[in-house]
């Protein structure tokens, strides 16, 4: 090749490198702006005991409650839960999916060597010199040069072929021109793969945190009510010995004592059942931490109670949602992602140039093998269009554009959903205080109701019927109170979940995950 044609053509692929990724075809991206409300507060009125106020929230929202047994339990568990950690493994995978998708967008390089040694058939290259003799004797006529044909035919017989050692060594490069955006699509979806990846992996993590939170709720809830169940048996106790106490003496008849008695049974077996609940909700927060049954259950049997919500609870703006809740972020990048994948369909109609390039060193010998004038090398563009493809190109294109419009409408779908939990936490918060006050006066009553049965049954005034009814009511008031505060607690994580929180600090909003964040979001077993 000459050095002319050499720099043509450097010079043309300079100038398709200059022009790579400016002619992009497909649509372009636009981020959706969603709906949303102009205040929370609205949804509160009317709440007795919590409010809710648009300051900005706390990213660990479980501090609210002050308890510092679930502030250590959400701690431990960002490391220790399992599906979190396979979320960060499949986070890891779709990393290294970018990687790959990456890599198209610069040139590709290779070192090359070969040895062969060749025997070329002897037979057919002395068909091939005798064929060449006769057609120069045809040709040369009458001439000085008739001599030769009839002297190449004669030696073919005569002609053998060598063995051959064939040395190689070369560096080969090619790499696509991106003249209409095709590998820049294609990059652009893999990215938008990774960080819906990583909005899932979010997803997963503040939904553990909110099984967490909501499963220790339901766990002090069940232990403050088999806390109350054991003082009405001990108070049942006494009730009944007393029943027995006047049987004996004559005062009443022996339908009190049965009827003390079947009630202290029935709480007997009541209590077996809150045992039980109370020993599997222990072991379901063990799971969430990938421990072992039963490994948590010296530090959660101490009662601390139903943990209190406080009178004020910081929910941030309206206008946060978008950017708090995983799956809108998800959703969103979904959506970039099929929008990138139209553009790499589209670009699949146009033609694709590729540059080639070699260098390197060919000989039949290997000491020849360093030697410049043994350099071997090309350079040049191929350019393909696809002319038929039976429709294949068109129905891909087709179908991205649908997966686009489906991926729209799951964005929508997404916000909407969205604004209905936040709405409904928000509701089931407010109503669920309106009940407790009911109940907190239901137990008033009842204890006073109760006081005055026991009264009148040691005076003789009244049967003991009375007072066991007395003493049922008051009962069922406060199981009732307690899991009214149970689930008041609850509602407050489920609103702080709607809300999209907790996730900030473990998984800070980046989402160029790097590979030092991985592994320190993923420890070893």
């Amino acid at each position: 090749m000459s050095a002319a044609f050499t720099s043509r053509a450097l010079l043309c692929g300079c100038a398709l490198f200059t022009l790579s990724g400016c002619l992009m075809v497909g649509p372009e991206y636009h981020a959706p702006k969603p709906w949303s409300p102009a205040h929370y507060t609205d949804h509160m009125a009317g709440a007795p005991d919590s409010i809710i106020s648009e300051m900005k929230a706390d990213s660990r929202w479980w501090q609210v409650f002050h308890d510092p047994e679930l502030t250590s339990l959400e701690a431990r568990l960002v490391n220790q839960n399992l599906s979190f950690r396979l979320a960060t493994a499949n986070l890891a995978q779709s990393r290294a999916q970018l990687i790959m998708a990456g890599a198209e967008r610069f040139p590709a390089l290779s070192a090359s060597g070969s040895y062969q040694r060749s025997q070329y058939s002897t037979k057919e290259m002395q068909e091939i010199i005798s064929r060449v003799g006769g057609n120069i004797a045809k040709s040369a006529g009458n001439t000085a040069g008739a001599s030769v044909g009839p002297l190449l035919q004669g030696a073919a017989d005569g002609a053998t072929v060598p063995l051959l050692n064939q040395w190689r060594s070369a560096i080969d490069a090619t790499y696509e021109i991106d003249l209409w955006g095709r590998v820049a699509h294609q990059y652009d979806a893999a990215k938008a793969d990774l960080q819906a990846t990583d909005e899932e992996r979010r997803s997963i993590l503040i939904a553990q945190q909110a099984d967490m939170a909501r499963g220790y709720m339901g766990l002090r809830g069940d232990q403050q009510r088999l806390k109350i169940l054991r003082d009405n048996l001990r108070i049942l106790t006494q009730i009944t010995s007393i029943a027995q106490e006047r049987y004996h003496g004559g005062l009443v008849t022996e339908l009190d004592v049965d009827s003390a008695q079947g009630r202290l049974h029935d709480m007997q077996g009541q209590e077996a059942q809150l045992e039980q609940a109370v020993a599997q909700e222990e072991n379901a927060l063990a799971l969430l931490l990938g421990a072992p049954p039963g490994s948590l259950n010296a530090e959660l049997d101490k009662n601390a109670g139903v943990p209190v919500v406080p009178p004020v609870v910081p929910v941030g703006i309206p206008s946060e949602l978008a950017q708090r809740r995983p799956d809108i972020r998800e959703a969103e990048a979904h959506l970039r992602g099929a929008v990138a994948e139209v553009g790499e369909a589209t670009a699949d109609f146009y033609p694709k140039v590729t540059i080639n390039a070699d260098f390197g060193f060919q000989t039949l010998s290997f000491r020849d093998l360093g030697f410049w004038n043994a350099r071997a090398w090309n350079v040049g563009p191929s350019i393909s269009l696809p002319i038929f493809q039976g429709g294949r190109l068109y129905g891909q294109l087709e179908l991205k554009k649908y997966a686009q419009k489906a991926a729209a409408i799951s964005y929508q779908q997404t916000v909407i959903k969205a604004w209905h939990d936040v709405d409904n936490a928000l509701i089931a918060y407010r109503d669920e205080q309106l009940h407790r006050q009911g109940l907190q006066a239901a137990v008033n009553d009842n204890t006073h109701a109760l006081m005055l049965a026991q009264s009148q049954y040691r005076s003789g005034l009244t049967n003991y019927l009375n007072v066991l009814n007395a003493q049922s009511q008051l009962q069922s008031a406060q199981l009732d109170l307690v899991s009214s505060d149970a689930t008041l607690a609850t509602n407050l994580t489920r609103l702080y979940n709607a809300l999209g929180g907790g996730w900030e600090d473990a998984l800070p909003n980046n989402p160029d995950v790097t590979k030092a964040q991985l592994a320190s979001a993923t420890p070893g077993p």
